[in-house]
């Protein structure tokens, strides 16, 4: 029996449930791609899929709506792929598996991939519906947003004649986005160097801690286990020898990173005075972040002992230098915006390879100036060091249109509906409306979406009844569009 069957309404849940059937993680978006050309197909609907995956399904306007003004519907099909430690699951092969708690749909133990599945299905409802009012529609889905908006920047715009566009990659009803952050991915490659050594093995690892979107979760207080396992590595240095055999943490440059993991070799001796430095470590961080991260661990646990290659002592200076000086979180507040995050960086990725350690941060910015210094920065140390830095994935930041007949539309429209104007805001976080707006000229655009928690990790949670509300806002939008 179908999870959502009974979750109104019914078509966005049916088609979001069918959408959480197929794997469609960042860079494996093959299978989900096709499912909306067979949709498409089946329902006897033009479509364009191009070399990317990217797909964008047309539907003539309704009745008294033909002549009008074309209105692009547009999200992305991939989903970031997170899941607790305990919790077996191949995003490769596996669909997810939902539950409803409480007026929530969540996944077990997995990301749910509301973001932005839930833009899909309700793309795939206007396309199967009969009896809903609108003018004619582009429904453009993209791939790989999540790992730098590589199916938007890749889109050959052309195949899209809207320029009314309605986004529905936010999460948060009653809130119209209007700008977003630009942002990189600064992946740094640093060169060391091993030697063999013999001693006692321990695995410290840093869990526990909350995780969270990099844009919209940044200004959380938040701690990242990347950044924090520096400190930590960097502190013990200070009072015990020891020797680095590997470390790990986080998965996307775009989380913030929950874990990290490292192996290190020490005396016997100092075991007790370790596992004692990890206890009173915990404690302090727990202290610092109380109130936003309070579920910090550091567990350590014997290996035993062993030959091993770990690295050569300047090779291990040089990985705790960085993470030292690596920027992380808020680099500046907007000085317009009222509380909007401006320039942010965060450390997502950390690999520890047999002979270079690899590092991704995310780095987003409103200002054009301030994300080029804010990676400058991050080259720096990375070439100071002997590495090599390479920057993907670049999208530019989408600037707000002071005209803009379309928001003034929808915000009508939401104060008739509901007796109060909703939130017209710029956010941290990154939106492909910005590539939209760059690669399209004359693009009116507006972002919106239903309330999520948590995006990105593993306690991803989607409103049902939000997702009905915006549903029936996104509708009497289309049906005021005719003009």
């Amino acid at each position: 029996m179908a999870v959502l069957e009974n979750c109104e309404p019914k078509k966005v849940f049916h088609y979001f449930e069918e959408i959480c059937k197929i794997p469609h993680g960042s860079g494996n978006t093959k299978q989900i791609s096709d499912y909306l050309v067979s949709f498409a197909k089946d329902h006897g609907f033009d479509y364009v899929q191009d070399e990317l995956n990217n797909v964008v399904i047309y539907k003539p306007g309704t009745s008294g709506y033909e002549n009008s003004p074309t209105v692009i519907i547009q999200g992305h099909m991939d989903m970031v792929c997170e899941k607790r430690p305990d919790v077996e699951h191949d995003f490769t092969k596996d669909g997810l598996k939902l539950s409803v708690v409480d007026g929530y749909v969540s996944a077990n133990g997995t990301t749910l991939g509301g973001d932005d599945g839930i833009a899909v299905a309700y793309g795939l409802a206007l396309l199967d519906s009969t009896d809903i009012p609108h003018p004619p529609l582009e429904i453009l889905i993209t791939v790989d947003e999540e790992i730098g908006l590589l199916g938007a920047a890749g889109l050959d715009c052309s195949v899209l004649k809207g320029r009314r566009l309605l986004n529905l990659d936010s999460e948060a009803e009653g809130s119209l986005w209007v700008s977003c952050a630009g942002g990189l991915s600064g992946n740094s490659y640093l060169p060391v160097q091993r030697v063999e050594g013999t001693g006692k093995i321990l695995k410290v690892k840093i869990c526990g801690l909350m995780g969270g979107h990099s844009g919209a979760e940044i200004d959380k207080n938040r701690a990242n286990a990347n950044i924090l396992m520096g400190r930590f590595l960097y502190g013990m240095k200070k009072l015990y020898h020891y020797e680095l055999l590997s470390l790990e943490g986080g998965q996307k440059d775009n989380a913030i990173t929950r874990e990290c993991t490292a192996e290190i070799m020490i005396t016997p001796e100092d075991q007790g005075n370790i596992e004692s430095y990890a206890l009173e470590a915990q404690l302090k961080l727990r202290d610092e972040y109380t109130g936003t991260d309070e579920g910090i661990t550091i567990q350590v646990t014997d290996l035993g002992e062993k030959t091993a290659m770990v690295l050569h002592p300047t090779s291990r200076e040089k990985v705790l230098f960085f993470l030292m000086n690596c920027p992380w979180g808020i680099a500046k507040m907007s000085g317009t915006i009222q509380g909007l995050v401006e320039t942010s960086s965060n450390l997502g990725i950390l690999k520890l390879k047999e002979d270079e350690l690899w590092a991704v941060n995310s780095i987003r910015s409103s200002i054009g100036a301030a994300s080029e210094a804010l990676s400058n920065k991050v080259e720096y140390v990375t070439e100071f060091l002997g590495g090599d830095y390479e920057i993907q994935g670049a999208y530019p930041a989408w600037e707000y249109r002071k005209d803009s007949p379309l928001r003034d539309k929808m915000v009508a429209v939401y104060e008739e509906m509901y007796g109060e104007k909703p939130e017209v805001i710029a956010i941290h976080a990154g939106l492909e409306c910005g590539l939209f707006y760059e690669k399209m000229e004359g693009l009116d655009c507006v972002s919106l979406g239903p309330d999520m928690k948590d995006i990105h990790t593993s306690e991803e949670l989607l409103s049902i009844a939000s997702t009905e509300r915006v549903w029936n806002y996104l509708l009497e939008v289309l049906k005021n569009l005719k003009d």
